[in-house]
Parts: structure tokens; C-alpha cells; sequence
């Protein structure tokens, strides 16, 4: 039986009271340490506060079960600060993966055309019996529900690629609750942490969306089983 559990609070406090070796796989987006603000205006909390985002490594591998996947969204700005901090905890990369952007995002010394995860490992998991390519395709949400908003057809592959049926999936910066959502709609339990009460709010009332989904679905199987 699947589960999902939203929890609003500080990242690197909340996870002090997540048991060890209790999480299947990590998918988070976390600020990105860039002073970020979207074209309304809206920025991201603790954006300017390296020590409320790199200190959640050492719980993300406490918590971590061995051999288990951390997938991190990342830019490049304070890549060195990131890089740092999880290795500093016992990470280790294994892959990179770009997601390219039908459109330019901002422009400077040159267009910012895609976006980043990195593929951390606690230990030495199998790898996916399918590899996910290293290059995918971008999937823009508009951002209507938060300024860095991930779109679930995004999330989904990586749930499926580095984690199973019935795993636990962990997002410490939890934001509209899209890596939530796309656990529960591939059949693992979520945990999410968020700073900000309204996206943590957001993120039930889109839960409770997903298991209506999901119920009214298993209905419908049952009655096409029984005719």
C-alpha cells in the first residue's frame, strides 16, 4: 500500500527526524543558489542561503537506503558549491542529464537553452535494465503554480528509471509537489518537505486529485475484469 506524506518545514531540519536507510530514491529540484526571479517577479525561498540547501547531503545519504539513486537538478551557477557538498557526504556522480529546451530562457554570454540533472549514487546500484538517454526532451509548465515548476512528464522516467513498484520516493524541496505526484501516479510512496505552507498546500490538493485519478482508474479495471 502506496503512500504520500507532505511535510511543511526547513529541509535541513525535517530530515533529521527521517529514520536511516528508509528512502528508496531522492528526485528534488532544489534552489539553485542564483538569486533566481522569474519574469512576475517571484523568487524561490532560501535561494540566497547555501547553508539551508547544502546541508541536507549528509541526511539525503543517512536516509538513503545502499545502493540507491539521488537524482538533482542543478544549474550551473554554483555547480562547484553542489558538487562539493554532495561528495563531501559520500555521493558519487554517475551521469548527467541534459534536458533540451525548445526555446531560449535568458540570454547572456551565451542562450540558456537547457536544463540539468545530475545522477548521484549512495553505494553501487544496479543500473536500470533500460538506461534513460542522457539527452531529453524539455517540458515547459508555464510555471503557473510555482516560478521553477518541473513538469510531471519529466519526473515520471526518472521515478521509473531509478526506483520500483512500492518504493519510497523522497523530494526535500518539494515546491508544487510534482516529484509527489509523479510517485504516486507510478505506484511508489512520496514524501515531500516544503518551506512555503501554500506550495505545500498545492501539493495535497493535487494528491488528492492524483488518488481520485487513480481510484476511479482501479474502478473501471475491476468492472472491465468482472464482464
Amino acid at each position: 500500500m502506496t503512500f504520500q506524506k507532505i511535510i511543511h518545514g526547513e529541509a535541513n531540519q525535517t530530515l533529521k527526524g527521517l529514520e536511516d536507510s528508509s528512502i528508496d530514491l531522492v528526485v528534488t529540484d532544489p534552489p539553485y543558489l542564483c538569486s533566481y526571479r522569474d519574469r512576475y517577479g517571484r523568487k524561490v525561498a532560501n535561494d540566497t542561503q547555501p547553508d539551508a540547501v547544502l546541508s541536507v547531503f549528509p541526511d539525503l545519504y543517512r536516509v538513503l537506503k545502499p545502493n540507491s539513486y539521488l537524482v538533482l537538478f542543478c544549474g550551473w551557477n554554483a555547480i562547484a558549491h553542489f558538487s562539493g557538498a554532495w561528495e563531501a557526504a559520500g555521493f558519487c556522480a554517475r551521469g548527467h542529464i541534459i534536458f533540451k529546451k525548445d526555446y531560449t530562457s535568458s540570454a547572456r554570454h551565451v542562450g540558456y537553452t537547457h536544463e540539468s540533472a545530475w545522477i548521484l549514487t549512495k553505494g553501487s546500484p544496479t543500473p536500470p535494465a533500460k538506461p534513460l538517454s542522457d539527452v531529453q526532451k524539455w517540458i515547459y509548465t508555464g510555471n503557473r503554480n510555482h516560478p521553477t515548476e518541473k513538469a510531471v512528464e519529466i519526473i515520471s522516467p526518472l521515478i521509473r528509471s531509478f526506483s520500483r513498484k512500492d518504493d519510497v520516493v523522497l523530494d526535500p524541496f518539494l515546491g508544487s509537489g510534482t516529484t509527489a505526484v509523479s510517485a504516486a501516479l507510478n505506484g511508489r510512496s512520496a514524501i515531500g518537505i516544503e518551506l512555503e505552507e501554500k506550495y505545500c498546500r498545492h501539493a495535497e490538493n493535487r494528491l488528492v486529485g492524483v488518488n481520485r485519478y487513480l481510484a476511479a482508474k482501479s474502478g473501471s479495471q475491476v468492472l472491465e475484469e468482472a464482464a
